[in-house]
């Protein structure tokens, strides 16, 4: 069952820019990376090297090793004789990756509550702030990038190197699955704040409010996208104890 929402393209809009870089695989991949996190490349899109090349202005060979490593990630899936396409995404999928959310989340805030050190905890709470202030100005894949940085910032504050790098290993597809719960609420700021009650549990150095919070934030958006799933796709609604 696949995930059909898409925003497309303000008219005039280019789909990819041109790149000029020695780090060319790497910027093809954040510009394929973020056409998909928009919408502009749908779950299910053809990953067409060669237009795709040309639009960019490079070769097809970096082209196609972004696809290879966004392959590896999940984001991508290769199709014999037909090159790569975006994987659409089940509601299955959504259920898994956010079991695996609450797991490292939960025990990245607790181990922060612990660990962080003053600094670091400061540096969580300006960035909450500025992504409520900021977050009816700023666009969509920006907002992503800030929810997902906050996120990672907590669980770089776990100490936990193990934990961090299991963590970063889900990056793109959060971001597939932030775009959704982007696109469901309808109020960026209120979005945002819900952050508040994690860093505010953290700044006291309390691992239960920490967790509780936490929880509460990731059920919350699990719910709002499972809900998605059921008006779009009559998918099965969460179990009340999930």
């Amino acid at each position: 069952m696949a995930i059909s929402i898409t925003t497309p393209p303000s008219p005039g809009t280019a789909l990819f820019e041109s790149v000029e870089s020695t780090d060319l695989v790497g910027l093809v991949e954040a510009q394929l990376t973020r056409a998909i996190v928009e919408g502009r490349l749908a779950p299910g899109s053809r990953i067409v090297e060669a237009d795709i090349a040309r639009r960019m202005g490079v070769s097809r060979a970096p082209v196609r090793e972004a696809a290879r490593r966004l392959e590896r990630q999940g984001v991508l899936v290769a199709k014999p004789r037909h090159g790569f396409a975006v994987r659409t995404i089940s509601v299955q999928e959504i259920d898994d990756l956010f079991e695996v959310r609450l797991s490292l989340e939960l025990t990245s805030i607790e181990l922060a509550c612990r660990k962080a050190d003053d600094a670091g905890i400061a540096r969580v709470q300006a960035l909450v702030e500025a992504m409520v202030r900021e977050a009816n100005t700023q666009p969509q894949h920006h907002r992503i990038a800030t929810d997902l940085a906050l996120h990672t910032l907590i669980c770089e504050l776990s100490g936990n190197a193990h934990l961090h790098r299991i963590f970063m290993n889900t990056q793109t597809e959060m971001q597939m699955i932030i775009a959704l719960i982007d696109a469901v609420y309808h109020d960026p700021t209120a979005m945002a704040a819900t952050h508040r009650p994690i860093v505010d549990a953290l700044v006291r150095r309390d691992p239960e409010a920490a967790k509780a919070a936490m929880r509460v934030h990731l059920e919350d958006a699990w719910q709002h996208v499972r809900a998605l799933f059921v008006k779009q796709h009559g998918a099965a609604p969460l179990p009340a104890n999930a």
